[in-house]
């Protein structure tokens, strides 16, 4: 294992509840709590801070999403692995949410085929430990912080059948890319029975009442081919990282 550690930790001991449930609760719950909420910016510039540390050398890389509650003789645990391998021979490392299951897979193909394996890791009330294949692992409490290296230090999804949480990042990363917040970003749908009745939905719902455009559900791409999904998140040569923000460019 290369590396593994947890953002923040100099400013919130690991023996704290979720930092973000204790920051979310509604204020009439928190007694006095919230008069020091304007304290807790540092919490988050220490977050972001160590993130920044542990992945700014990384190189070209795809972020990839996916269910953590599939076991290891599931079919979809198989084809994840070979996504995380065609990835690395593609020279490109693998990021993922550092759990079990579809990210485990991953995480795990990538390592097999010599690539970079790096695991974005989640607070939870329970446990979610990184699993064994990741070299670079970082464990976030917030996750909108977490969200931010995904996107940042990545330059395509590939996103696999999952639940809330994988469609949480799908949709963040569609309405970054559709408001131009980021660009040349490939977001590719692994499992097209999977995603059919999403799609078309979308389709038949929020684009027939002009809720969406032609040009949005074009940001999508689908395949159920390992080498295919590598190659369309790579989008055969990788552009650079995005740039999330003006000042970024300065």
């Amino acid at each position: 294992m290369r590396e593994r550690r947890r953002a923040g930790a100099s400013v919130i001991p690991q023996t704290s509840p979720p930092a973000d449930k204790v920051f979310l609760q509604p204020q009439f719950t928190r007694s006095t709590d919230h008069q020091y909420d304007s304290w807790r910016v540092l919490r988050f510039v220490s977050e972001f801070v160590d993130g920044f540390d542990a992945l700014a050398d990384i190189g070209p890389a795809v972020t990839c999403f996916g269910s953590a509650r599939i076991g290891a003789t599931d079919p979809l645990y198989q084809q994840a692995r070979e996504v995380g391998g065609a990835l690395a021979r593609r020279g490109v490392a693998v990021i993922t949410g550092g759990g079990p299951g579809v990210m485990e897979a991953l995480n795990r193909g990538c390592v097999e085929a010599g690539g970079l394996s790096i695991g974005c890791n989640i607070e939870l009330p329970d446990e979610q430990a990184l699993n064994d294949y990741v070299q670079i692992g970082i464990e976030f409490r917030h996750f909108f912080v977490r969200k931010t290296m995904f996107v940042r230090y990545a330059s395509g999804f590939v996103i696999f059948p999952g639940g809330f949480g994988t469609l949480d990042e799908l949709f963040e990363a569609l309405t970054l890319a559709q408001t131009g917040k980021i660009e040349h970003f490939p977001i590719v749908l692994f499992g097209g029975s999977y995603w059919r009745g999403l799609l078309e939905w979308l389709r038949d719902y929020g684009l027939a009442a002009a809720m969406l455009s032609v040009e949005d559900l074009e940001l999508l791409d689908v395949t159920d081919d390992p080498e295919v999904a590598a190659d369309l998140a790579t989008g055969g040569q990788l552009p650079a990282p995005p740039t999330l923000y003006a000042a970024d460019a300065k």
